[in-house]
């Protein structure tokens, strides 16, 4: 059996949150997606999960950090060709993310990011491993 990656996310307003992923082409699974969290179905085995912050604090002991001021986790997102990348990074531009990075291109990879509306940063490669130069 594969195993499934459940990435979870504090978020501040669910609905602004949906609304901005699906801006992107993502879908949720409505079995596990209320008021509280939201089931952001990345792949058949990868997914975020966006929690609101006060149902996110029930899971840790711990202060949840702001991701607009301190980074814990970077996402990183493979993508299928560069222009998928510029894609998704238009797409997330325009339902309101920002861009603090310009694209980086190494020829064998292509990656550039966003950061979300809850300041996450998501980062999407694309790569040809064949192209890649030979480790010494």
């Amino acid at each position: 059996m594969a195993r499934k990656i459940f990435v979870n996310l504090p978020i501040e307003n669910m609905e602004r949150s949906r609304a901005f992923f699906a801006a992107l082409g993502f879908s949720f699974n409505p079995q596990f997606t209320n008021d509280q969290g939201a089931c952001m179905v990345i792949s058949e085995d990868i997914f975020a999960m966006l929690l609101v912050k006060p149902f996110f604090q029930t899971f840790t002991k711990k202060s949840i950090a702001d991701a607009r001021t301190s980074t814990e986790v970077l996402v990183c997102l493979s993508c299928d060709s560069r222009d998928e990348v510029d894609k998704l990074v238009r797409q997330a531009k325009a339902a309101g993310a920002t861009v603090p990075n310009a694209p980086q291109d190494h020829g064998f990879m292509y990656g550039h990011g966003f950061e979300d509306l809850d300041g996450h940063i998501w980062e999407l490669a694309w790569m040809d491993p064949n192209a890649a130069p030979p480790q010494a």
